[in-house]
């Protein structure tokens, strides 16, 4: 426990300007990031006597070991930049909302040549018209079936649109009547556009003129006596009709607006959003936080309207259960027009009590499913760090794999659990060569080297790649048994790393193996901590195999194309990204491949020219079934085994 006072800063050298203030810990990492009015009055309040510190502030102080900070020239300035640092550095002592689940977005792609419609839970490009997030992704996949039969745009990736292309065939869906299929011509990109635009139009809200077009051309065909299209367009007719009904009108001026509910105790707090378009509900969300500091609701909510509303536009109005405390800073980053207020009464009022009702049953699902995987994971680390001998229980560890197809495209993982969690965004993939690539252990001896070597001497990096890779784990394991944990202890021993655990786990008995010891460690089959040390190599066995294939096929694409005079690495790059597969290539057209930079005609047909005349089909077929999954085989450096996934 660190003393405040050791790294207090002189009163007078901080400004009385606004500003972003962050502390960190003795290893150099980011725990809190605060914004200040004047940042002076706030940090010399972190540093009074520690009895009169509200219990989470003095954990966090006594955490520290430095602070800084950044002088902005406005409030509003100080409000973008606290989010963005907290998105950058996850600081654990902040509040920070989690999605309780990964919301499904129906996303039309208007930035693109020929628009597409699909299903994302990714973050959506400019551009873009975004539709959700919607609760259920089955709820949206049934909407999108429905409104393909009405509005047949184009819902396929990149790679089956350009070979729909170049083929002259469309896909399934082109046959079915649920595309257009622009890809062939079947109609233009134009129209396409026009049609996708109407796509969006619908989902908007602006309904009625698209039934009532459909109705009237049903009552003409049915007048016409053409019951073929009658029953086509009734068909249509009722698809919509299915769509609208699930999205019910909950507000009957037709109101844009977003409903922000809180539930809190001490500990914890649920955030819900309602999305109201048009009137209708188009989309919820919902967020959990631990809470770790003195955050009220005014600052829950002013931390809600922040992540909403940083990188998207608010709608016209916003409805929350309190006021933030800094509303005249929020309403400027807003913007003038949007309404930011409390219901006081009518519709509005009612279906902000409902969203706060599904707060509170967020928050009391999240309590349950907490508590028993809190405790799981706490029993867990303190198995573990029992079993190991270790002074306290291991809160950040490290496993490592090795991935090869008998000797070549060697590769290993790294991936990292905290808290029993993992946390993918401080994942690493490695590419071994050379003398290190020559077996397991070499292999293994290598990998550890540079991951240590980085903790010890991080390169010349931005603090924001070196700074999750300088962290030290409190115990690293490797997948294998005495060989694997032998070498890792070797780069250990060279570098004089003493502060860190090692263990190995064999996977056919799931034992665990420490450096110099003659037996391993067996856990109970029933123990959390076994538990925890499975999932932690199956995720790196997991991560290490899936680089290594997508390292493997690359490799045998390319060799395809070796010999070719004149195509050299960088064109052989540029290929294989504008075509995917050897296969591709050969059955592209001369013009085609001088589409490609840096391939002219002379080339484009000597390329033509080389692939088709191969007279090995047998071995041709396998090099570009490779790269998609076919024939794929990896060794389980623990066991030997060779894995046919």
């Amino acid at each position: 426990m660190a003393d405040p006072a050791t790294y207090r800063p002189a009163t007078g050298s901080i400004p009385t300007r606004p500003g972003v203030y962050r502390f960190r810990d003795e290893h150099g990492r980011v725990i809190y990031v605060g914004k200040a009015k004047s940042l002076r009055q706030r940090l010399t309040s972190y540093f009074q006597d520690l009895s009169a510190l509200h219990e989470r502030t003095r954990r966090m102080v006594t955490t520290a070991a430095s602070v800084e900070w950044t002088v902005v020239s406005t409030e509003v300035e100080a409000l973008t930049l606290e989010y963005t640092w907290i998105k950058e550095y996850d600081p654990r002592f902040n509040v920070k909302f989690r999605d309780d689940k990964s919301y499904p977005y129906l996303v039309i792609t208007m930035g693109e040549r020929v628009p597409r419609v699909h299903i994302t839970r990714r973050p959506r490009a400019k551009g873009d018209r975004t539709f959700g997030p919607y609760p259920q992704v089955g709820a949206i996949r049934e909407t999108l079936d429905l409104m393909l039969r009405v509005f047949p745009i184009r819902s396929c990736s990149a790679g089956v649109y350009r070979r729909a292309e170049r083929s002259g065939r469309p896909c399934l869906l082109g046959f079915i009547g649920k595309c257009s299929a622009p890809c062939t011509g079947e109609i233009s990109e134009d129209e396409h556009r026009q049609l996708a635009e109407q796509f969006g139009d619908f989902m908007a809200g602006n309904t009625q003129k698209y039934t009532r077009r459909i109705e009237q051309r049903m009552r003409a065909a049915a007048a016409a006596l053409d019951f073929e299209t009658a029953a086509t367009l009734r068909d249509d007719l009722q698809a919509l009709t299915t769509v609208m009904e699930k999205n019910s009108v909950v507000l009957s001026d037709a109101t844009d607006a977003d409903l922000i509910a809180l539930a809190q105790d001490e500990l914890e707090a649920s955030i819900q959003v309602f999305h109201v378009r048009g009137g209708r509900i188009r989309g919820q969300r919902g967020w959990t936080a631990e809470i770790l500091d003195e955050s009220t609701a005014p600052d829950l909510i002013e931390r809600a309207l922040t992540v909403l509303y940083t990188d998207a536009d608010a709608p016209r109005e916003v409805l929350v259960p309190v006021l933030p405390s800094n509303r005249a800073q929020l309403q400027e980053l807003l913007g003038p027009r949007v309404d930011l207020r409390v219901p006081q009464r009518g519709e509005k009022r009612d279906l902000l009590a409902t969203v706060g009702e599904n707060a509170q049953e967020a928050l009391r699902l999240h309590r349950l499913k907490r508590t028993g995987d809190l405790t799981a994971r706490t029993k867990a680390l303190e198995d573990l760090g029992e079993a190991l001998g270790l002074d306290e229980p291991p809160l950040r560890i490290e496993c490592f794999d090795i991935s090869h197809s008998h000797g070549t495209n060697v590769v290993g993982s790294q991936v990292v659990f905290e808290d029993g969690l993992p946390k993918k965004s401080e994942y690493r993939r490695y590419s071994v060569r050379g003398e290190a690539a020559r077996d397991d252990t070499a292999s293994m001896y290598d990998v550890i080297s540079r991951r240590l070597r980085h903790h010890l001497d991080p390169p010349e990096q931005t603090e924001e790649e070196s700074r999750r890779f300088a962290y030290p784990p409190a115990l690293i394991l490797v997948d294998g048994g005495p060989p694997q944990v032998a070498a890792a202890q070797r780069a250990f021993d060279e570098l004089g790393i003493t502060d860190i655990a090692l263990a190995g786990i064999a996977k056919r008995l799931e034992e665990i193996w420490l450096p110099g010891e003659d037996y391993p460690i067996i856990l109970p089959r029933t123990s959390e901590a076994l538990f925890l040390v499975q999932r932690l190599r199956d995720e790196a066995h997991r991560f290490a195999i899936t680089y290594h294939r997508t390292k493997r096929g690359r490799a045998m694409q390319a060799s395809a194309l070796d010999g070719i005079p004149g195509l050299g690495p960088a064109r052989r790059r540029a290929l294989l990204d504008r075509f995917v597969t050897v296969r591709a290539i050969r059955e592209a057209e001369v013009e085609e491949l001088t589409d490609v930079p840096g391939i002219g005609p002379a080339l484009a047909q000597q390329i033509s020219t080389a692939l088709r005349s191969q007279q090995a089909p047998e071995a041709t077929t396998s090099a570009d079934t490779a790269a998609d999954g076919a024939s794929e085989v990896a060794v389980n450096t623990a066991t030997g085994e060779i894995l046919d996934p």
